[in-house]
């Protein structure tokens, strides 16, 4: 029986290794994991652990072997892999050729899209160009926080990865379909700054934004006076007319709970904490202060 290759990292990656050990064990030949600093909870030492209890050979990225002649899956991961003879199949988080590149999910989840995915395909020179191996999508509705929505796409990693790994284990081909380039759009890479609020922007889109960045990510930010902080939770509020529209001021406070307005509509803040020493910053203390 040939076997898989699995780079895999996050949840997603251990959802991965799970499902192919229950459904095809001895399919993987290895695992090699990476630690992800910038998620709160990054699944390195549960993928470890699950390795290790079945017996399969796990390797971090920094001491594994490069791996030639197998098919190798690569899930979350951010690096190169190298292998002339090395058949790569990428798993992302979306349904290409919409949304390639970096943070797909939440682009997606931003943007208000009512249906989310994952895409398995082929490698290629330029990212996310390759030829398209199956797709599986799932239809959402509003709130809906990014780790709802890695909940809600684990069981497309592991239906990807079953049906990649029954004809990799009876040595077929597998079936692609080109991508539709007329159709194709791209999601830039984000760095701290994309992780600040932009309060001119309209309600709806605002809370989105801090239930697209939030747990596994550092959440959302703001500026609150002079204070970094972080959003947690936040819901609208009815808009109501205001002569001088001034985004990001606060307008009424409900039981110490500022209401910010918005580039249009208004915004509860329900949970706010410090940044740097994660100090609950509400009740908040003063009336007149002006998110930034």
């Amino acid at each position: 029986m040939s076997q898989i290759v699995l780079y895999a990292m996050t949840q997603k990656g251990h959802a991965v290794v799970a499902a192919l050990v229950q459904m095809y064990p001895g399919i993987l030949h290895a695992v090699i994991g990476a630690r992800d600093s910038k998620l709160r909870e990054d699944y390195y030492q549960q993928i470890v652990e699950l390795c290790h209890s079945v017996g399969i050979p796990f390797y971090d990225r920094s001491d594994a072997p490069n791996f030639e002649h197998h098919t190798a899956l690569a899930v979350s991961w951010r690096w190169m892999i190298r292998g002339s003879n090395t058949r790569l199949i990428v798993f992302h988080d979306s349904l290409l050729p919409r949304y390639r590149g970096f943070n797909p999910l939440v682009s997606a989840l931003i943007n208000g899209d009512h249906q989310i995915g994952v895409s398995a395909l082929f490698a290629s020179e330029q990212y996310d160009r390759g030829p398209l191996i199956q797709q599986c999508a799932i239809d959402i509705c509003y709130p809906f926080t990014i780790q709802a929505a890695i909940d809600a796409i684990l069981p497309c990693y592991a239906q990807l990865a079953i049906g990649i790994a029954e004809k990799v284990s009876q040595d077929l081909d597998i079936p692609i379909t080109q991508q539709d380039e007329a159709t194709a759009s791209y999601s830039l890479w984000r760095d701290d700054e994309d992780y600040r609020i932009d309060w001119r922007l309209d309600a709806q889109t605002i809370i989105r934004t801090i239930d697209a960045l939030g747990s596994p990510y550092a959440g959302a930010r703001t500026l609150v006076g002079d204070v970094s902080a972080t959003l947690l939770r936040a819901s609208i509020c009815p808009d109501v007319r205001i002569e001088n529209r001034t985004p990001g001021k606060v307008i009424d406070l409900s039981n110490g709970r500022p209401i910010v307005v918005c580039g249009s509509g208004l915004v509860l803040i329900e949970e706010l904490i410090h940044a740097e020493t994660g100090e609950n910053l509400l009740p908040l203390r003063f009336f007149r202060t002006r998110f930034r």
